[in-house]
C-alpha cells in the first residue's frame, strides 16, 4: 500500500498532490528545474534538475527506485518514459499518455484525425514564413499557440494583420521544451468553455467531475466555477468526447479536458491535460466528496472511487504577482480577506515572481443553487484583498 512516487514537477497543482499523498502515507520525491518549489515543502525528498535532460532524469530514476512516476508539467523528456515503462515503473496516466499530451501536435492530430472530435480549424507552422501562410489560410482572428507550453505562455488571439509578427515573436519566447513550432487556430466564437475533469481507474469505470466552466486571458487561467449549467446534450457529448480521447491515450489517473461550448453549433475539443488542472482548484472549495487532487490519487493507487458526488457550488480565482523579482514575497491582506464568506486563502510558497504569475488562489462555497455569479464575485473580491508585496 505504501508506495515511493516520482513527482516530476512541484509547482502549485504538484503541491496538494503530495500533500494528498502524505495523508494516504506516500512516500515521495519532488523533482523540478529549481530549488524551493511548492510540491518540494511538503515532499519526503526533493532533486533540483531540468527533466529535459533525459540523462538527469534517468539517474534520478535509478537513484530511487521509485514505484510509481507522475508528471506535472510539460517539459519533460517523454520518450525516457516508455524505458522506465518497461522496467517495471508506472507511470501515471501512461508513457503514451504522457508523450502525446505534452505536444499539442499529437493530441490534436489524434483527436481530428484519429477519433474525429469536433475541433477548430488549424494549421501547424515551424518558421515565418509558414506561420505567415497558416495566418492567411486560417483568416483573422485566429488563435496561436506554441506546440509545448504552459500556463498560456506564448498564446495569443490575432485580430488582423497588423498582430502577426508579434504574436509569432510571443510564441517563440513562450516555447518551452525543444519543440519550436506553433499551432494557428480558427477562433470560435463559443458561448462558454470548461474543463470536464475526468477520472479513469485501473478496474473501475470512467468517471466524470460536475463540469467546470473557467475564464482565460492570454490562455491563462483567471478564474473557475463548479457547477457549470449546461445543456444536457452538450454535457453528453463532451463527456464521450472525453472518455474517447482517454481510451485512446490509455492509462489511469485525472485529466483535465477543454471543450469550447457553442449554443448553436455544439460541443468543442480544445486541450487535454493529463494529470490535476488549474482550473479544478475550485474543488478546494469542498465542492464535490473528493478534490481533483485526491481523486488523482486514488487513481494512482488503484483505489477504488465508487462515485462523484457534488456537495456544494464553488469559485476560485487567481492571486497573481504585480512584477518580477527573485526574491520570496510578502502577503498582506490576507487578514480581510478570509472574512468573506465560506472563503480560502491558499499561498502556493513560489520562493520568485514573475508578473502575472499564479502566487495564490481564493476558493469560496455555498449551497447548490446559490448564483454562480456571487461565488464568482466574492472568490474575485477575496483575491484582489490580498496583495503580492514584491521586494
Amino acid at each position: 500500500m505504501i508506495h515511493k512516487i516520482l513527482l516530476l514537477g512541484s509547482g502549485e497543482l504538484g503541491k496538494e498532490f503530495v500533500i494528498a499523498a502524505q495523508r494516504m502515507g506516500q512516500y515521495v520525491i519532488a523533482c523540478d528545474s529549481y530549488a524551493g518549489a511548492p510540491a518540494m515543502q511538503v515532499a519526503d525528498e526533493c532533486e533540483v534538475f531540468s527533466m529535459l535532460d533525459g540523462d538527469a532524469l534517468e539517474a534520478a530514476v535509478k537513484k530511487h527506485q521509485p514505484d510509481i512516476i507522475v508528471p506535472e508539467i510539460e517539459a519533460i523528456r517523454t520518450e525516457r518514459l516508455y524505458e522506465f515503462e518497461k522496467q517495471g515503473v508506472r507511470v501515471i496516466p501512461s508513457a503514451r499518455a504522457v508523450n502525446f499530451t505534452m505536444n499539442r501536435r499529437a493530441i490534436r492530430d489524434l483527436a481530428h484525425d484519429e477519433l474525429k472530435l469536433q475541433t477548430a480549424n488549424y494549421r501547424y507552422a515551424k518558421t515565418k514564413e509558414e506561420f505567415d501562410a497558416a495566418v492567411k489560410e486560417i483568416g483573422f482572428p485566429c488563435v496561436v499557440k506554441p506546440l509545448m507550453s504552459s500556463s498560456g505562455k506564448g498564446q495569443s488571439k490575432i485580430e488582423g494583420p497588423e498582430g502577426v509578427d508579434a504574436a509569432w515573436e510571443y510564441g517563440i519566447s513562450g516555447s518551452r521544451g525543444d519543440i519550436v513550432e506553433m499551432i494557428v487556430e480558427e477562433f470560435i466564437p463559443f458561448d462558454y468553455e470548461i474543463t470536464l475533469l475526468t477520472v479513469t481507474q485501473r478496474s473501475g469505470k470512467t468517471l466524470f467531475c460536475p463540469p467546470v466552466g473557467h475564464v482565460q486571458k492570454g490562455g491563462d487561467y483567471q478564474e473557475s466555477f463548479q457547477p457549470m449549467p449546461m445543456k444536457p446534450e452538450h454535457l453528453k457529448a463532451a463527456q464521450e468526447m472525453a472518455d474517447k480521447v482517454t481510451r485512446a491515450l490509455t492509462g489511469t489517473g485525472i485529466w483535465g479536458v477543454e471543450f469550447f461550448i457553442s449554443n448553436e453549433k455544439g460541443v468543442y475539443f480544445s486541450e487535454l491535460s493529463p494529470r490535476p488542472h488549474d482550473t479544478g482548484m475550485v474543488t478546494l472549495a469542498n465542492t464535490q466528496n473528493l478534490s481533483e487532487f485526491e481523486l488523482h490519487l486514488y487513481a494512482v493507487l488503484g483505489l477504488p472511487i465508487t462515485e462523484i458526488q457534488l456537495l456544494k457550488a464553488g469559485a476560485s480565482a487567481v492571486i497573481p504577482a504585480p512584477e518580477a523579482s527573485p526574491n520570496p514575497p510578502e502577503y498582506e491582506g490576507v487578514e480581510e480577506a478570509v472574512q468573506f464568506k465560506n472563503t480560502y486563502i491558499r499561498i502556493f510558497g513560489k520562493p520568485s515572481t514573475r508578473k502575472k504569475r499564479r502566487m495564490g488562489v481564493a476558493v469560496t462555497y455555498d449551497e447548490l443553487g446559490t448564483d454562480l455569479n456571487v461565488l464568482r464575485d466574492r472568490a474575485k473580491a477575496a483575491a484582489a484583498t490580498v496583495k503580492v508585496i514584491v521586494r
